[in-house]
């Protein structure tokens, strides 16, 4: 029981090999968003955006007007899921809803001017957060990294 113990304590060790999981594409995923997730955490402080919220405003921002089933499409998240992001930023006067004219089902998203303000400042700190993550590799590692995550997410598209 203590060698078993040892062994599991060994493997939650950053270092530690863990058998099998380390040849699997999912695990290396997995490990590695958590591990930038947190720091994107850290970075944007305690009252800061999650992942998803700084998502939704960068593309809010980036194409004022969307339409919230736009913005769902583009994250990949359920329309459902996303209200509730919505509803946070238009809690934080960051975001404002609007009608569609000719189609009153629908709602457009615009960002406020503090809307805009706050992303500038958050887009600024991830960049850092990810220029600190990735400083131990080179430009071109880098560059590889990011075509090979984008050549992923392509199947699905």
């Amino acid at each position: 029981m203590a060698r078993r113990q040892a062994s599991l304590q060994r493997a939650q060790d950053d270092d530690a090999p863990v058998g099998d999981l380390e040849g699997l594409l999912g695990y290396n995923l997995k490990r590695a968003y958590v591990i930038l997730r947190n720091d994107f955490r850290d970075a944007l402080g305690e009252d800061g955006f999650a992942p998803r919220v700084f998502s939704a405003l960068s593309l809010i921002v980036q194409y004022p007007d969307i339409t919230q089933s736009e913005l769902a499409r583009v994250l990949g998240i359920e329309r459902s899921g996303l209200v509730a992001i919505v509803d946070d930023l238009e809690a934080r006067r960051l975001v404002q809803r609007k009608p569609v004219p000719g189609d009153r089902r629908v709602q457009a998203l615009a960002p406020t001017a503090a809307g805009i303000a706050a992303y500038d400042t958050a887009r600024a700190a991830v960049q850092a957060h990810e220029a600190a993550r990735l400083s131990n590799f080179t430009k071109a590692e880098q560059e590889t990294l990011m075509q090979l995550l984008r050549k992923i997410r392509a199947v699905e598209d």
